[in-house]
């Protein structure tokens, strides 16, 4: 991957470009000292005046106010949505804002010196200046200060705010400082590199911050100013950085030199401009679709740039963008080569399942691989931001919808919840997952809820989706994209990293297990209810952890953990499919394997082939495979095969109840009970007993599982037992030395 770089045939700024910004995707505008603004067109670089600045007005940095959604204009029409409101700065403390006409709406002297950034909020409430005297402020819309958030005696070199507006990364000499804006709430500070730090960025999605300084390197950093990166000295200082709008890619410039490196510092490519002086890269723009770039710089030249050679690996396939218009398909087995053209530039694209789908502007196309020459054409659907490949579906996102597409292009669904409409701007890959029937979405606005729908046809989820609650703010979704309607699983890390899982087919009353700690990401294998996570220093692979999730003992004996310090570092995961998991580290792809005997157990399972899945484990002996069916075979009531599987993994206790189990009446309530607290459905085995009018057993059940107060409404609701109920609960007490203290209880006493 890398940049494709474009110069203007001549500068026609006499100065160095101080400022510049995308007005839309096709439209840039910059100013320089010589107080003229002027707009170019990305495509063919031309350019045209557009206003003359005052002369004792010396712009410092430029900034265009985009709504969430004003990406879809591309056509550079005069009053194109949201490119009403621009903002600029300028050396004497000042700051204009303009209208589409460039007519001065609001002059407002803010600062003692220059103001070295300007920058709208993301949410475009508000916006933030910050000077060389050592302050930064906060200013309403209409350019009335609302704040002022620092005061410091040194001088700032630059500021932005954090992705949700909650924050602000500032740098000052070496230092790189983080002020939250909620009242009393503490700064984060920390010292960043051995020189001045001349830039930072903070990305959307990843919550990376970035920052360059007069040392000549850049280097990557969490909210809580731990190292991630530290790149390697270059020979001049790093003058400019930026994330690109979903967070995945960072753009580094210095002197003569851009490049283009993943979001955790490592290069992707180099661009070094020896041939001519163009001199150093002093800011560097990212368009709002996140595929093109801009840079001015100190000889007044302006770079265009777009991104090509990005690759996709899917099985038998791969994929390269050689153009903003074109995309090589190459099938490895088949050794055959189609080049794909576009009439119109190529925005986002995925590869899987035997179809590429490609957005545009204007258009998505569909291929299949076996019929690459007459793709399926959805017109209308534009900025899409998200594609999400399912084995059935795919999921667009765009900036004002969620839709959900057949392969033959026909629309399935059109997902809202409360509030949905103003989310879709903050959803990323991370807070959205498409499985197999399901589709689960984080609510941006409480972090703890996903809203769960339904997609088979006529399912009443489609309207109305299920909500799961968890205790903690969420990171991370994933719904397993292979397997039975009946066996479909969520996962989900919080934010303190903690792994948890619960089947989507519980609703309403979804019952959460926790399966694992300091977990960084996960991803499900496309084949198969295998789960593999990444940690800081190894990553886990879960073999069976829907079926294994009630029982500790079982997660414990299903999951493997492996050592990843032979990848490096800032490993990141990257693809799962069939029994090949791969990572990349600093550029290097890693491909490990998991036990493919489980891979295939999984299918046997799918297809309730019980007696081949017994040879097969008879077959490899191995304690991960027999723990594996033996958890398969508990969900479905398979005693026999529960029994000699638990008995080969050497769970003697399992192996005892299972026995219990069999002595009891074949498919009698207590049996099917019993099975159900053996794989963790209390509520279920209660509801068993209840229904098929065994109240003794039930209340016995609740005395067993410690459920007191259940235990005792359930006697008193049927007069019987209660005695029973006492005695067992003054011995309880007794045993743990203590005196009553349940109000129902005392009511009795």
């Amino acid at each position: 991957m890398k940049f494709k770089i474009y110069t203007t045939k001549e500068s026609k700024s006499k100065e160095a470009i101080s400022a510049l910004g995308w007005c839309n995707n096709e439209e840039i505008y910059s100013c320089s000292d010589d107080h003229q603004l002027f707009r170019w067109t990305s495509t063919n670089r031309e350019f045209m005046q557009v206003a003359k600045l005052p002369d004792d007005f010396n712009p410092t940095d430029l900034h265009w106010l985009l709504p969430k959604g004003a990406a879809a204009n591309s056509s550079g029409a005069a009053g194109a949505k949201g490119s009403d409101t621009l903002l600029i700065c300028s050396a004497d403390g000042r700051f204009i804002i303009l209208n589409k006409s460039a007519r001065v709406e609001r002059n407002v002297s803010a600062h003692n010196a220059t103001i070295v950034s300007g920058r709208w909020s993301p949410d475009g409430a508000g916006l933030l200046t910050a000077g060389e005297d050592g302050i930064i402020k906060i200013w309403s819309r209409s350019g009335m200060l609302r704040s002022t958030v620092v005061q410091h005696e040194g001088q700032i070199r630059c500021a932005r705010w954090a992705p949700n507006a909650t924050a602000i990364v500032y740098c000052q000499g070496p230092f790189v400082a983080i002020k939250p804006l909620a009242a009393n709430s503490k700064l984060t500070k920390w010292r960043a590199h051995d020189g001045l730090v001349l830039c930072i960025a903070w990305s959307n999605n990843t919550d990376m911050i970035a920052s360059g300084g007069e040392d000549c390197r850049y280097k990557v950093w969490d909210t809580q100013g731990a190292n991630i990166y530290t790149s390697v000295s270059d020979d001049y200082a790093i003058t400019s950085l930026d994330f690109s709008p979903d967070g995945e890619l960072l753009a580094v410039g210095g002197f003569n030199m851009l490049k283009l490196c993943h979001y955790s510092g490592w290069s992707h490519s180099i661009n070094r401009f020896n041939q001519e002086t163009v001199g150093s890269m002093f800011n560097i723009a990212w368009s709002a679709d996140g595929t093109q770039i801009t840079a001015g710089t100190s000889t007044g030249i302006i770079l265009f740039g777009h991104i090509i050679e990005r690759e996709l690996r899917n099985r038998n396939l791969k994929a390269m963008t050689t153009g903003r218009k074109t995309i090589t398909l190459q099938d490895i087995i088949a050794r055959t080569t189609d080049t794909l053209d576009f009439s119109e530039r190529v925005i986002k694209w995925e590869l899987g399942y035997g179809h590429l789908v490609v957005a545009t502007a204007h258009q998505v196309h569909i291929f299949n691989e076996n019929y690459i020459n007459t793709p399926i054409i959805i017109d209308g659907r534009t900025d899409i931001k998200i594609i999400v490949l399912g084995k059935k579906n795919f999921l667009l996102v765009d900036s004002t919808s969620i839709w959900i597409y057949t392969y033959t292009g026909r629309l399935h669904l059109n997902p809202r919840f409360p509030a949905s409409q103003s989310q879709i701007p903050h959803l990323n890959s991370r807070c959205i997952s498409l499985g197999l029937d399901t589709l689960a979405i984080r609510d941006y606005s409480d972090q703890s809820v996903i809203h769960v729908f339904d997609l088979l046809p006529s399912a009443s989820r489609q309207e109305d989706p299920y909500t799961i609650q968890s205790k903690s703010p969420l990171v991370e979704i994933a719904v397993c994209r292979f397997g039975n309607p009946d066996d479909q699983y969520l996962v989900f890390i919080d934010v303190n990293r903690d792994l948890f899982i619960t089947s989507v087919r519980s609703a309403p009353d979804y019952t959460i297990h926790k399966i694992g700690t300091q977990v960084c990401t996960v991803m499900w294998s496309s084949d198969t209810n295998i789960l593999v996570g990444l940690h800081d220093s190894c990553y886990s692979v879960w073999y069976c952890p829907g079926e294994a999730c009630t029982d500790p003992t079982l997660i414990a004996l299903t999951t493997f953990t492996f050592d990843t310090s032979e990848f490096g570092k800032n490993i990141t995961l990257e693809n799962f499919e069939g029994a090949n998991v791969t990572f990349r580290s600093s550029g290097a792809i890693f491909t490990v394997s998991v036990k493919a005997y489980c891979v295939i157990l999984h299918k046997l399972f799918v297809d309730n082939s019980w007696e081949r899945a017994l040879k097969l484990c008879r077959l490899v002996q191995n304690q991960i495979l027999w723990a594996t069916l033996a958890a398969m075979a508990s969900k479905r009531n398979q005693l026999e095969i529960s029994e000699e599987a638990f008995s080969a993994a050497l769970q003697i206790d399992k192996v005892n109840y299972l026995a219990y189990m069999k002595d009891l009446d074949q498919s009698s309530p207590e049996q099917m009970a019993e099975n159900s607290i053996m794989n963790g459905r209390i509520q279920e085995a209660e509801i068993i007993l209840l229904h098929n009018k065994k109240i003794h057993e039930a209340i016995r059940f609740c005395l067993r599982m410690h459920r007191w107060s259940r235990a005792l409404e359930v006697a008193r609701k049927h007069e019987v037992d209660l005695d029973l109920v006492l005695r067992e609960r003054k011995k309880y007490l007794h045993a743990l030395g203590r005196e009553e203290y349940d109000p129902t209880y005392l009511q009795l006493q």
